[in-house]
């Protein structure tokens, strides 16, 4: 089991650094991917990638792989697992660039998924008092759609950015994915996953909003997207209606 982490960044340039330099004191090679990000961005992290190239004993590499233009957060995450299996992973580890995260809880993510190597490890946020109430009402709404789309409670959020992918059970998923590649790529990847009978297992993590934080979503055009994957998710469920009514029966039965 090869682990590489996977972190998609636009304009979070000092707290990518960060992240970067938390995952890799828990011996993580790590894959920065700049989606498009301004000047001050694109050169903090080339030479968060330059320090760390060949640098013997001074821990695993900063690898940087980058937009020309933004593409969206989807579309940084599949780029990089595509990179991280060019460089021979059996899994990617994505975090969020934004330091929301409580980077403390990554080795009991990354012990799970040894116990579990072909699970999805997929975190549920434990928030504090800094989260918008806003952000935090409507996640439901998606989480709603997730249950009546996996007909399951089988994934707990679709929408936190911290988790551990196995590559053998996402690669053949990403031409179908090709449409999520903005902030609805989270959410779709874990129902198909979930359709393709992945394992999901659901483990809480810390979450808080830094002073300052500046959220990439925009609420028209990402609403909208998000809006359009629950319907192209439902449509879709409907052909395995019979195949996940089955796995329900099968799970209560035992």
């Amino acid at each position: 089991m090869k682990t590489v982490a996977v972190i998609p960044v636009f304009d979070h340039g000092e707290s990518a650094g960060a992240v970067a330099h938390a995952l890799r004191g828990y011996g993580l090679p790590v894959i920065l991917v700049d989606d498009g990000s301004g000047e001050a961005t694109a050169r903090t992290l080339a030479a968060l990638a330059a320090e760390t190239a060949g640098a013997d004993g001074g821990g695993p590499a900063v690898t940087l792989v980058s937009h020309a233009e933004n593409r969206g957060k989807g579309a940084a995450v599949m780029t990089g697992v595509r990179a991280a299996r060019a460089h021979g992973a059996s899994h990617v580890l994505q975090v969020d660039a934004d330091g929301q995260h409580d980077l403390d809880a990554v080795p009991r993510f990354l012990e799970a998924a040894a116990r579990h190597p072909a699970a999805v490890i997929a975190a549920y946020p434990r928030y504090d008092a800094s989260v918008p109430r806003g952000r935090l009402y409507a996640r439901y709404l998606t989480h709603a759609w997730v249950w009546i789309n996996t007909l399951s409670r089988r994934i707990n959020d679709s929408m936190c950015g911290l988790r551990v992918y196995p590559l053998a059970a996402v690669l053949p998923l990403l031409p179908a994915l090709d449409r999520a590649r903005r902030m609805d790529f989270d959410t779709e990847i874990l129902v198909r996953l979930d359709w393709a009978g992945v394992e999901i297992i659901n483990m809480p993590v810390a979450v808080r909003y830094p002073e300052g934080n500046v959220s990439r979503f925009r609420p028209w055009r990402d609403n909208a997207r998000i809006s359009a994957m629950h319907a192209r998710l439902f449509f879709g469920m409907i052909p395995r209606l019979p195949g996940l009514l089955m796995r329900h029966i099968r799970r209560e039965g035992r």
